[in-house]
């Protein structure tokens, strides 16, 4: 249960720094307690034991580099490699959020990705199955609601944007049988 509890103050560390939200420490006490004054809640939620065990570590494993200003502060800042990694965990995040009423209109993902990139090829099968897509053929997957956003995203993770199409449509044959399989009646 520990590693869990730990795993997820890290994850949330992790994308706190990804969204932008500063992390500084200062030697000064008055510019200590103005940077203390601006942390959004989200930090202050993080036990400051795991915080600081959880920083080290980054560091030690170069997801994060510390910068200093001018003024004494150390801001800590994302290392190419820390990108990466919260880019993961925002990636086994990512769900397609279900709307009040349907649009009416179908969101089909379309695919042809070489054989040489077999394994991004099945991983994005799996990952669209897993956020709610129907597969209709191996390379064909349908959903109901929107979720443009989410596969740019899915696609970027997976460096296959050249071999995916993105489509919306009005209609599909035999969509009562989609319909069920959505609950959308």
């Amino acid at each position: 249960m520990k590693k869990i509890i730990r795993r997820d103050v890290k994850q949330k560390i992790l994308l706190l720094l990804f969204a932008g939200v500063a992390l500084g420490f200062s030697r000064s006490p008055k510019n200590y307690f103005k940077i203390l004054k601006g942390i959004p809640i989200a930090w202050k939620e993080i036990n400051k034991s795991r915080l600081y065990s959880a920083v080290r570590e980054f560091y030690n494993e170069r997801l994060i580099d510390y910068k200093e200003d001018n003024d004494g502060n150390v801001k800590i800042v994302l290392t190419k490699e820390g990108n990466k990694k919260a880019l993961q965990f925002k990636f086994e995040e990512i769900e397609i959020k279900k709307p009040e009423k349907w649009d009416k209109k179908w969101r089909i993902v379309i695919f042809d990705i070489p054989e040489k990139k077999k394994k991004a090829r099945e991983a994005l099968r799996g990952k669209l199955k897993d956020i709610g897509f129907q597969e209709l053929q191996k390379s064909v997957l349908i959903h109901p609601f929107e979720c443009k956003d989410e596969i740019d995203f899915i696609i970027e993770v997976f460096q296959i944007r050249p071999y995916v199409r993105f489509i919306r449509a009005e209609s599909v044959t035999n969509e009562e049988q989609l319909k069920l399989k959505f609950k959308l009646f």
